[in-house]
């Protein structure tokens, strides 16, 4: 994992419905210092459906910052019934 090209390799995995259309898990490319929310945004994701965000395991905020090897875990809301 390296910073080449100034970009950071963050493993983003989607769960549930914010797969549709788009992908279960993913090494993607992110700027220095990108924030968590702005990946929910650029996956085009209403941070209003997201219910839980994992960084590395842990539960994580929209605006906590990612680093290079990061994994990124987005949970939708569930509809009860």
């Amino acid at each position: 994992m390296g910073m080449e090209g100034g970009t950071m390799n963050i493993t983003v995995k989607l769960f549930a419905t914010f797969r549709f259309g788009r992908f279960a898990a993913a090494t993607r490319q992110y700027p220095p210092s990108t924030q968590i929310g702005e990946v929910i945004s650029e996956l085009q994701i209403p941070e209003s459906q997201v219910s839980m965000i994992m960084l590395n395991g842990r539960h994580a905020n929209p605006d906590q910052r990612l680093n290079d090897g990061d994994s990124l875990a987005l949970f939708p809301l569930v509809a009860g019934g």
